[in-house]
């Protein structure tokens, strides 16, 4: 193995792995200063702002398998100790001082509004403007930081100087939402509205903005993403002590990506088989991230579909967890629909008070379980006397079985069965959970087990 580097060697980089994927693995684990794509040979360097940060991924993946759309993905210390050539963001200029500060929210768990940001620069000087964005800094070669960022003007450089002295690398909450400061290399921000987005205030006449319109040319937008409380202090928000609950479940962090805060819960499902799925299938791999309200193919486009889920975090992790998976010979695509909901009609599937939903009980717990397609299955309610004959003979249709195994947890029977690939155990779950072994109905989940 190479010596330890803050620069990272990825392996098996297929062409449907994006920068924005490389950078939601490596995050959680610190600032990511630079990335650079080798599509040519499907691989990739990441460069962690330190070697320690290096070190926690490569000890994090040296026993969990990490996967990427359902691809699994090697890495390594690469034998570069630093990446040389950057590509500098066009938005920031490093360490050449400027009253005008580029901030970037990482492991951002609760919502940042205008007003949390000019709590927390305001007692440093006096902040003049603030704009906030949702922006993926990519280039053909690089991508920083992604995700949450905003622009803050101060009425002199030094105020600046000082904010950024103070306050880089500190957590805006206990844990969370990390402060990555740079110098921008603006002369003056253009703020048009006043909103929870966008504030001049030196202006206070400015009128809100009008619906539809971007707050700042130039900068994405990052509306309708967050549910913003009007002020208050840099404090857990009561909207998301249910949600803080549920983090604790992915080990106290949200995964990348996930805000906890979206308020869609209806997806659109592409790319579909329209020979193989239906909505029971359909139901059936949705339902290991949340209730299913109600499921409707769409009879003039029959490879698209959508699926509603109970609230929006959930829909959150059905995008996360699913989107780019291979079903039936196809790459799903799932994103979030322009619809709000599914209008109740003869050609919907009502799930709502379907007793097959699994987050009725414990949902925190079932959150726990919540992972991407694995080779490997996990069965329950099965008969206390299956064989595993039996059980290979029930699912041996849908791939070639590598292992299983029965064992017995709390007096009740459970098995696990590895399949050749992801596909092969993702056509199985869809196919044969909620199906009758035995006289039993059986439930079947995706397990993290790496081996039998």
């Amino acid at each position: 193995m190479a010596e330890p580097s803050k620069v990272i060697h990825v392996r098996n980089v297929g062409h449907e792995i994006s920068e924005n994927d490389l950078l939601q693995l490596f995050q959680p684990f610190g600032v990511v200063t630079k990335l650079v794509m080798l599509r040519a040979k499907n691989q990739a360097l990441v460069q962690m702002q330190d070697v320690p940060s290096a070190v926690n991924v490569l000890q994090c993946y040296t026993n969990t398998q990490p996967a990427i759309r359902g691809r699994n993905v090697y890495i390594q210390f690469s034998s570069h100790q630093e990446l040389t050539t950057m590509d500098q963001n066009a938005q920031g200029r490093g360490d050449e001082p400027n009253r005008i500060l580029l901030v970037t929210i990482h492991q951002m768990i609760y919502p940042i509004t205008v007003d949390v940001l000019h709590q927390v620069f305001s007692p440093h000087g006096s902040v003049e403007k603030i704009v906030t964005f949702q922006k993926s800094a990519v280039s053909s070669a690089y991508a920083f930081s992604v995700g949450f960022q905003a622009l803050i003007q101060y009425e002199s450089r030094q105020s600046a100087v000082t904010a950024r002295n103070l306050l880089q690398g500190r957590n805006i909450y206990d844990g969370c939402c990390q402060l990555d400061i740079q110098f921008s290399n603006l002369e003056e921000l253009q703020v048009n509205y006043n909103n929870e987005r966008t504030r001049d205030f030196t202006n206070p006449s400015l009128p809100s903005e009008p619906k539809g319109r971007s707050p700042q040319p130039g900068y994405a937008d990052g509306g309708g993403l967050y549910s913003f409380p009007a002020g208050g202090a840099p404090v857990a928000f009561p909207q998301m002590a249910n949600h803080a609950a549920i983090a604790a479940a992915f080990g106290g962090v949200f995964p990348p990506g996930i805000t906890g805060t979206n308020d869609r819960c209806t997806v659109l499902v592409s790319n579909l088989n329209p020979d193989r799925i239906d909505e029971d299938k359909l139901f059936n791999l949705f339902s290991l991230y949340g209730n299913i309200v109600r499921i409707k193919l769409l009879r003039n486009k029959p490879d698209h579909a959508l699926v509603q889920m109970c609230d929006g975090f959930q829909a959150e992790l059905v995008v996360y967890f699913l989107k780019g998976i291979q079903l039936f010979g196809k790459r799903l695509d799932v994103n979030f629909s322009r619809y709000p909901q599914i209008t109740s009609g003869a050609d919907t599937h009502e799930y709502l008070n379907s007793n097959l939903n699994r987050f009725n009980r414990n949902a925190a717990k079932n959150y726990r379980y919540c992972c991407s397609p694995t080779k490997m299955i996990h069965l329950s309610s099965i008969p206390q006397d299956i064989t595993e004959e039996e059980i290979v003979s029930h699912l041996e249709e849908h791939g070639t079985i590598v292992s299983n195994k029965i064992f017995e947890t709390n007096g009740k029977k459970q098995a696990l069965v590895l399949f050749e690939n992801e596909e092969q155990a993702t056509e199985a779950l869809v196919c044969k959970n909620a199906t009758t072994l035995d006289g039993s109905v059986i439930r079947i989940s995706f397990s993290q087990s790496q081996a039998i």
